[in-house]
């Protein structure tokens, strides 16, 4: 029994050798096979690194605008807890409750919002000539020329502001959406460069300096501007709706002291017997007022009360640094095009060979 169980391992050791044995043997003989060919190896090389300058050449440098920003969110509700009871008797809410769905990272989202996108591509590229960025798109990337077997396509163009005319017609809202698509995944990028701060950083990449800045400078303005717009919205109309009340209120108060003064005013010399025809009125007038002063009262306080709320909501957004003339660009090097293209097509040279001789040896077998 033992005499057969070392039988076993020395012919399972022997089986080991001669299958490392083939093994070195079989990348032997793949090296010689590819050494042999290797003037044709070196021949791709050489045609890779060629293609490669001369991508370096046609290649036009890629431009990159920049702006980074501070923002700090605005305190919810504005520290105003204490008073939010006494508003809501009368209607008005202070904020102060529920969830914030507008944080400081929702802002990131907005920047790539189809909205947002569209809204900055129908901007002016400047005040002369005044073509929408989207034709700026266009021509830089000779769409039209694409478009040229298009009839539907040929006479389609694009004016300053009409972006919501686009979204009427079938045709125009398909080609905005492609563009924006591509300007979202290709051209735009936004980032938290440092998790901790609060600072954000907005990257525009374009082979055309001016398309870069410009559209730069819009998608950060249109996307700022809604995102205090929205945050603020709802304190905003809180403020609106005492601002009425208080002036609706102030005005029957005034009403009714100037009823008081042209009632007594109406019956100088009135008869003792008559004090009917004055005091009734003027008491009247006069509780108006009265009351309507204390209506007053509470609503101007309220109304400060909400003003201090929305100052305190509305978050804090400055500008560190805006894309200037000239914008930093980035070249693909020669002697990068030189080493990729070499490598890439060597690889793809020494690929094709092994699989010629593949080929050759399943055929011949």
């Amino acid at each position: 029994m033992t005499n057969d169980l070392e039988k076993n391992k020395n012919v399972q050791v022997q089986e080991d050798e001669i299958s490392l044995k083939e093994l070195i043997l079989k990348i032997r003989e793949w090296w010689q096979y590819l050494w042999s060919k290797k003037w044709i190896i070196i021949a791709a090389s050489v045609a890779g690194a060629l293609l490669g300058l001369g991508y370096s050449f046609i290649k036009k440098p890629i431009y990159t605008a920049t702006t980074t920003f501070v923002l700090e969110s605005g305190e919810k509700g504005g520290g105003l807890g204490a008073y939010a009871g006494v508003a809501s008797m009368m209607g008005i809410d202070l904020g102060g409750g529920g969830g914030d769905m507008f944080q400081g990272d929702n802002i990131l989202d907005f920047y790539k919002s189809r909205k947002m996108i569209e809204k900055a591509l129908f901007s002016p590229v400047d005040t002369v000539t005044n073509q929408p960025l989207i034709e700026k798109y266009i021509e830089i990337n000779e769409l039209r020329k694409a478009w040229a077997e298009k009839e539907e396509l040929k006479e389609l163009q694009f004016k300053v502001g009409d972006f919501e005319l686009a979204k009427r017609d079938r045709l125009r809202d398909s080609v905005v959406g492609s563009i924006v698509e591509s300007i979202s995944k290709s051209y735009l990028s936004v980032a938290k460069p440092d998790k901790k701060l609060s600072k954000i950083r907005v990257d525009v990449k374009s082979n055309n300096e001016l398309f870069a800045k410009r559209f730069n400078e819009e998608i950060v303005q249109n996307v700022n501007d809604f995102y205090v717009q929205t945050k603020t919205k709802k304190s905003l109309g809180n403020v609106a709706i005492l601002q009425r009340k208080t002036d609706s209120v102030r005005a029957v108060m005034n009403g009714a002291i100037f009823s008081a003064a042209a009632v007594s005013d109406a019956t100088p010399n009135m008869n003792p017997t008559r004090q009917v025809q004055r005091v009734a009125p003027i008491q009247r007038a006069q509780a108006s007022a009265e009351t309507n002063k204390a209506i007053l009262s509470s609503l101007i306080q309220n109304l400060e009360m909400s003003k201090m709320a929305l100052m305190k909501e509305a978050p804090l957004l400055q500008i560190v640094d805006g894309p200037i003339y000239p914008l930093q660009k980035e070249r693909f090097g020669k002697a990068k095009g030189i080493v990729l293209g070499g490598l890439i097509f060597g690889f793809l040279g020494v690929f094709m060979l092994i699989v010629k001789r593949l080929y050759n040896l399943i055929i011949n077998s």
